[in-house]
């Protein structure tokens, strides 16, 4: 902007202005040079706002929430494919991202730069202010604005719900009075999703912040966040689209128990109640999850669950489906979770043994049966003299 300092404020505002103006992408030919202009203007206040000193004066700040509003919050289009599936459909892009890619980029280099003043948003986002839907004012982000933020994480194209997870988390950080607000409105989308819609595109991205706020839990948690792990992040796992967002609600999960070891018997409790019955890869995630959490857990944590929590590993060891069977064995390489075993061996021995010497001798395929053999003679090093009693027992109540 190569005028006079003192007209560049007003010059600023004037762009901003001109940047509200919304463009029809669904027709591709359409107000081409209109929308070349928008999109170099574009250009030059994320150059403006990224070079320049001193160019966040107060009254640009509704001006910028404008601009920003105008162009991010609109009604998201129902899907082109009714039955879309995430997993397997490639998702319908937003055909106005080379302006939306812009305005995001402009909105993160706002937000995190040096002279952004929080204090200039903090005269009007307070807790009394969240509650409220007022119109723009200094940096405005109402309970409307941030709910209308937070439906947009619902976008099939996650080149938008990825910088909208930025987005939201600089917001969380630079604003503590929105932090209850926002973990409250991402508590809603999780528990609709669960247990109305089914159908939510963001919860991964959700999660992941989500991830870096768990972190920051201050000790002791308080009970609202043990609530939400039991009530909300636990159900998640019931829903059939696991597999695009596990990741990151396990890494939620093992942060909680981080922080909190005595919220382990609650988790893997719950995880035993929500076990997959018919659905062979959820199993294998959850085994994952089961081995993450068993990698965190204390030693007095362990003895609390280890027998519900080996009786399931018995019938995922039992099971036909060969990568269940695998997923299951796999624990035996674990050192630490070997060496929980050992010192339980009393307990888990006679839990697993006659799931073992079963498949040893019938099982359909030669990995899992070289596998459990390696289980076997484990477990016979661990203990020989209860291994010796587990097989006598168990071949007489064969002979029955």
């Amino acid at each position: 902007m190569n005028v006079p300092s003192s007209e560049q404020e007003e010059l600023f505002i004037r762009k901003l202005r001109q940047c509200c103006v919304a463009f029809d992408f669904m027709d591709p030919v359409a107000d081409l040079k209109g929308k070349e202009i928008k999109r170099a203007t574009l250009n030059e206040l994320v150059e403006y706002i990224t070079a320049g000193r001193g160019v966040l004066t107060e009254p640009v700040y509704p001006e910028i929430i404008k601009m920003i509003s105008a162009n991010l919050f609109r009604t998201l289009p129902p899907s082109e494919n009714p039955d879309f599936d995430p997993e397997e459909d490639d998702p319908t892009l937003e055909a106005s991202w080379p302006h939306l890619q812009l305005v995001y980029e402009f909105f993160l280099r706002f937000l995190e730069s040096t002279d952004f003043q929080p204090t200039i948003g903090k005269k009007v986002i307070d807790q009394k202010f969240v509650l409220q839907a007022s119109s723009f004012k200094y940096f405005d982000w109402s309970s409307k604005s941030l709910l209308a933020l937070l439906d947009l994480f619902d976008s099939e194209d996650p080149r938008e719900r990825d910088f909208l997870k930025t987005v939201l988390h600089r917001i969380y950080g630079k604003f503590l009075g929105l932090r209850a607000f926002i973990r409250k409105q991402i508590n809603n989308i999780f528990l609709r999703f669960v247990y109305e819609t089914e159908h939510f595109n963001g919860v991964g991205e959700l999660l992941e912040i989500l991830g870096s706020i768990i972190n920051g839990f201050a000790l002791p948690l308080k009970s609202e966040h043990k609530q939400f792990l039991v009530k909300v992040l636990l159900p998640l796992h019931k829903v059939k689209c696991l597999s695009l967002y596990h990741a990151q609600l396990a890494y939620c999960v093992v942060q909680f128990l981080e922080k909190d070891a005595t919220l382990t018997e609650h988790v893997v409790r719950g995880l035993l109640k929500f076990w997959p019955k018919t659905c062979s890869q959820k199993e294998v995630m959850f085994l994952g999850e089961i081995e993450e959490i068993l990698d965190v857990i204390e030693p007095a944590q362990f003895v609390k669950i280890q027998e519900p929590l080996f009786r399931q590993i018995a019938k995922c060891v039992s099971s036909p489906h060969f990568q269940v069977a695998e997923r299951a064995l796999y624990f035996w390489n674990n050192e630490y979770i070997m060496s929980l075993m050992e010192e339980n061996n009393h307990v888990i021995m006679p839990i697993m043994f006659p799931a073992l010497y079963r498949i040893s001798k019938e099982h359909w395929n030669q990995t899992i049966v070289a596998l459990v053999y390696n289980v076997l003679k484990t477990f016979m090093e661990m203990n020989s003299k209860l291994f010796d009693e587990l097989t006598a027992s168990y071949k007489a109540e064969r002979q029955k």
